[in-house]
């Protein structure tokens, strides 16, 4: 398994694409002129990956292939529009409490999507709120769900999950952990134009798992867009999460690990396969897969 410090950008081969491969425009770019939102989806999103794992996780499951999405805490729901992408029979829907990048994605992810917006449904409402239709598959990504400072919020969120999926539905949230991951750090990354990303780990309380966390980008010209986004979060262990969710009624939640890729012995390959217990790594990237 993977020992990089790399976090959700770093999940898969087509990341590692968009560093080397970055549009000459770029380089022209700085923290005045960029687009946070572009920013954001080229260095930490990875739709494909996502939603190649969410598909196989759910055939796993329950032997069929699933039709019916739910993205939480959506925010531009890139993941969404990939869905959408694969076949012309799926529909989603995303929850998000934040208009702004709602209506960024609408316009960016959706408008070259065959009946794209026809298919997706968005809601400015809390995740507790149930969808217009049982999903197949509902899913948290970028640990967003680690908002939930209290365990009890936690445990309340994923029973509203558990009472919305669809009969056979399943949870796919993802996490990660190691000792890293508990580090004040700063890591930095080219994304390509010369431009750079920096996942900041500010601080990390112990007694309280209080995690508060930013995202910076660097520009070729020496600019600096500081605080992009900002993250109050719960670190939420792996091991705490599965807890809550089996008591919140799921019937299993198991883990999946993200393999090393041969190149390069500290990067992952964005291949994620099950493992009950997992490798002791400086930093690790998962998933959990929660059923019904």
């Amino acid at each position: 398994m993977a020992s990089s410090t790399k976090r959700r950008p770093g999940k898969g081969k087509k990341n590692k694409d968009k560093e080397k491969n970055g549009r000459k425009r770029d380089r022209k770019l700085n923290a005045k002129t960029a687009d946070r939102y572009d920013l954001y989806q080229r260095a930490v999103n990875s739709p494909e990956t996502d939603v190649d794992f969410l598909i196989k996780a759910y055939e796993q499951a329950r032997g069929k292939k699933p039709h019916h999405l739910r993205e939480d805490f959506c925010g531009t729901a890139a993941l969404a529009a990939e869905w959408l992408s694969r076949d012309a029979g799926n529909s989603a829907e995303g929850f998000d409490l934040d208009p702004e990048p709602i209506e960024w994605g609408k316009r960016n992810n959706f408008t070259k999507l065959e009946d794209g917006e026809a298919r997706m449904t968005f809601h400015l409402k809390d995740v507790r709120n149930p969808a217009e239709k049982r999903p197949d598959v509902t899913t948290a990504a970028n640990f967003s769900y680690w908002c939930f400072h209290e365990r009890k919020e936690l445990l309340g969120y994923f029973q509203s999950v558990r009472a919305d999926l669809a009969d056979d539905g399943i949870l796919v949230v993802d996490l990660f952990g190691g000792p890293e991951a508990l580090t004040e750090m700063e890591e930095v990354r080219r994304i390509g134009g010369g431009i750079e990303y920096v996942w900041d780990q500010k601080t990390w309380w112990p007694g309280s798992g209080e995690y508060e966390s930013a995202i910076h980008f660097r520009f070729k010209d020496g600019s600096e867009m500081r605080s992009a986004f900002e993250y109050s979060w719960r670190f939420w262990h792996l091991t705490e999460i599965k807890d809550v969710l089996l008591d919140a009624g799921f019937v299993s939640a198991e883990p999946y690990f993200e393999g090393t890729d041969e190149d390069d012995e500290e990067a992952g390959d964005g291949i994620f396969e099950h493992d009950p217990r997992g490798e002791n790594c400086e930093a690790w990237i998962g998933y959990l897969v929660a059923k019904k």
